[in-house]
């Protein structure tokens, strides 16, 4: 048994998201295909006999209170369903921005049910590891093996890991939190189509769903925070830059670069011209 470990929890990107509908309990079901990037937080472990979580790092003041972080409920939850689970002594190195549709909370919770399942000798697809999960939040499953899958219903329907090249990437917050529950409340009502039973799809396709695709939530979420059509129109101009889009509920969004040299290059320029902003170059997909 380790003493110690570390995990990396990647930011996740919804390279598409699609709404299907409302369902009868108020939340939505989704289709979203889902790619992680090169960047995000970090988290440590040390086995001891209390279980307990220190945040430091950039981006740590927005993150609230360590005892109400995800971390610390996705651990609950997993000792919850087994007994006598080994914890411990949780440190997380927050990087990524905080309510910011990068799925930083939910990566977090993740790589802290990884490494109890690393600690304590159980396999990642022990149904009580992902029940776990989806008690700690509706993203936390698809972050539990981070590679490219299509995530449906409200998270809990998942693909196997679909083949997509690396991309090229920028991401982009410009300071601003925003909750999914609002951006839901402000998305108009849409109709229930049937949900796609359709098999995971070839890469090539799957390049060609992501340049033909698009985010429902971008346009409710562009009404509560304007400046996201902002980083979108910059991001567009850059150059080098395929295609831009605004990642889950938002306010950060994403470029995909021809090159990682583009991507490098257009990131610095955002940098000088955008000082307040987030910006890292990075890679997506794998």
């Amino acid at each position: 048994m380790p003493a110690a470990c570390a995990e990396k929890a990647p930011a996740k990107i919804n390279l598409t998201l699609r709404i299907i509908g409302r369902r009868a309990d108020g939340y939505h079901d989704i289709d979203s295909l889902v790619a992680f990037a090169g960047v995000g937080d970090i988290l440590t472990f040390t086995t001891g006999r209390a279980m307990m979580l220190t945040v430091r790092g950039p981006t740590a003041a927005a993150a609230g209170e360590p005892a109400e972080n995800l971390v610390l409920k996705a651990a609950r939850a997993l000792a919850e369903r087994i007994e006598g689970l080994t914890l411990g002594h949780f440190a997380l190195s927050k990087r990524l921005p905080v309510a910011a549709g990068l799925g930083g909370g939910s990566a977090d919770a993740a790589a802290a049910l990884r490494i109890l399942a690393r600690v304590n000798a159980l396999a990642l697809d022990d149904p009580r590891v992902m029940q776990a999960a989806r008690a700690t939040g509706a993203d936390v499953p698809v972050c539990l093996d981070p590679r490219t899958q299509r995530m449906r219903g409200v998270g809990e329907v998942l693909s196997e890991p679909l083949k997509l090249p690396r991309m090229p990437a920028v991401l982009v917050n410009p300071g601003v939190s925003l909750a999914t529950k609002d951006v839901f409340a402000a998305l108009d009502p849409v109709a229930q189509p049937a949900q796609s039973t359709q098999p995971a799809r070839a890469a090539a396709n799957l390049l060609d769903e992501i340049t033909h695709g698009h985010n429902d939530l971008e346009a409710p979420a562009i009404e509560l925070v304007p400046v996201i059509a902002d980083v979108l129109a910059v991001l567009r101009a850059l150059a080098g830059c395929r295609l831009a889009r605004m990642s889950g509920s938002g306010a950060s969004c994403f470029g995909l670069f021809d090159s990682t040299q583009a991507a490098a290059c257009a990131a610095r320029r955002l940098r000088a011209g955008y000082p307040d902003w987030w910006v890292r170059a990075t890679t997506l997909g794998a």
